[in-house]
């Protein structure tokens, strides 16, 4: 086990570069099993899931190289079908939640496939029923088989499907499907996430036919066969907006480098909501020193309220952060989580460090932010989960005294090198192994 040893109330200081977008990756890895080419996917973070999901690809019989630990090539020109019926690629899968998104790509290449029961983080109910309908809509037949996994086989046709949810992977795997289906495939209500037209110009590179790339009606029109391509993978928007609340918490200024600044949507604008100055030069966010930073309210004066939605509205992710640091702004903010009935309960790990918060239900939290005049106290916690763990840490960060957070293994999940990288702004931070 491992755990962080935090001492807060340090300013920070320097540029940090974000790395390459971790829901991307899940995706464009998977979209290698599509063709039996070199695919080469850039600007790959070394992280956890992503790592998993390279072993288990390889594991699968897909030929990987890593010259280095940002770029891989993958060659899925031979499957061993014996390895899905193992142990260890239910209880291996189990614990990825992207690995579901191996389903579409093997079922339309080789008209078979097999999908665990979802892993992944503890944050509410995660159903996979997108998936699986869109799936069987193409003409899949699907078996649930054991108590351990899903069983889908049989040739996809083109067909227009209506996604009861705008899911992110779940359109990612409906559509890398499609791409090899016979005929033309509709798709309304689809996701259309960065992160979803980055996937689908890299199918279309690949030779894929697609219309309405960025839009939530997509046509996918079949072709027999797809190429190999190399593909770089945008920055990570999640760790763009963990280090913007970061250096608000800390009242530090921090220079965010390459930081995708086209695809980033509303969320500058969320935390310019929050009070938090942003300066954007290039490419590249400024976030300056700020001692206090003020909430706005609605133009009727209302309570100000930040709530996530499908893309281009405010991503989930970022919830547990922007929740943080609404601790430490001046005035009130209503939080609320749409998406996960559970992503909120971290929460009384920030009240045990002082901050003043009402969590109205498991969506809702009222933040009653304490402009700096009560700085959190550092406490021991554990992390539940990747986004909620950051946001633990940026808190124990601007905390006065030392903090312990366990469970970090989650936090590794989706964060590269992270305690390096906040050393080198100053931050006050090891790790400890027992």
């Amino acid at each position: 086990m491992e755990s962080f040893r935090i001492e807060g109330g340090h300013t920070l200081s320097g540029e940090i570069v974000p790395q390459g977008a971790k829901n991307e990756a899940l995706q464009v890895l998977c979209a290698c099993l599509l063709t039996d080419k070199t695919v080469e996917i850039e600007n790959l973070p070394d992280i956890v899931d992503v790592n998993n999901l390279i072993g288990l690809l390889a594991d699968m019989g897909v030929a990987v190289e890593r010259p280095e630990r940002s770029r891989v090539r993958l060659k899925a020109e031979n499957i061993d079908f014996d390895f899905f019926r193992t142990p260890d690629f239910f209880q291996r899968a189990n614990r990825l939640r992207g690995s579901i998104m191996i389903a579409g790509p093997m079922l339309a290449r080789f008209g078979k496939a097999f999908a665990p029961f979802p892993g992944g983080d503890k944050i509410g109910r995660r159903r996979l029923d997108t998936h699986f309908h869109g799936l069987v809509k193409l003409g899949a037949k699907l078996e649930a088989a054991e108590n351990k996994y899903y069983a889908l086989s049989g040739q996809l046709s083109g067909q227009y499907i209506l996604l009861d949810e705008a899911s992110v992977t779940g359109t990612a795997n409906v559509l890398m499907a499609a791409c090899l289906a016979k005929g033309t495939t509709t798709i309304f209500n689809a996701a259309c996430e960065p992160y979803l037209v980055q996937l689908s110009q890299m199918l279309v590179r690949m030779g894929a036919k697609i219309e309405g790339i960025g839009s939530n009606l997509l046509r996918v029109h079949g072709v027999d066969r797809l190429e190999g391509t190399t593909h770089r993978l945008l920055p990570d928007m999640i760790e763009v907006g963990s280090f913007i609340g970061m250096a608000a918490m800390t009242a530090s200024e921090i220079t965010i480098k390459n930081t995708g600044v086209d695809h980033l949507g509303l969320i500058p604008l969320v935390f310019k909501r929050l009070g938090i100055d942003l300066q954007v030069v290039g490419d590249d966010i400024i976030v300056p020193k700020q001692d206090h930073y003020e909430v706005e309210s609605f133009m009727d004066g209302s309570i100000m309220t930040i709530a996530d939605a499908p893309w281009p509205g405010f991503t989930p992710d970022l919830i547990s952060i922007v929740l943080v640091v609404a601790t430490q702004a001046k005035g009130s903010v209503l939080i609320h989580q749409k998406m996960f009935e559970s992503r909120l309960f971290f929460v009384d790990k920030l009240i045990d460090m002082g901050a003043q918060i009402i969590l109205c239900d498991p969506h809702r939290a009222n933040v009653i932010g304490l402009d700096r005049r009560m700085p959190l106290r550092g406490i021991r916690m554990s992390s539940p989960d990747i986004r909620a763990g950051v946001a633990l840490l940026i808190a124990a960060l601007s905390a006065k005294g030392v903090s312990i957070i366990d469970n970090i293994e989650q936090i590794d999940r989706g964060y590269q090198n992270i305690e390096q990288r906040l050393k080198a702004l100053g931050a006050h931070i090891e790790r400890l192994q027992y």
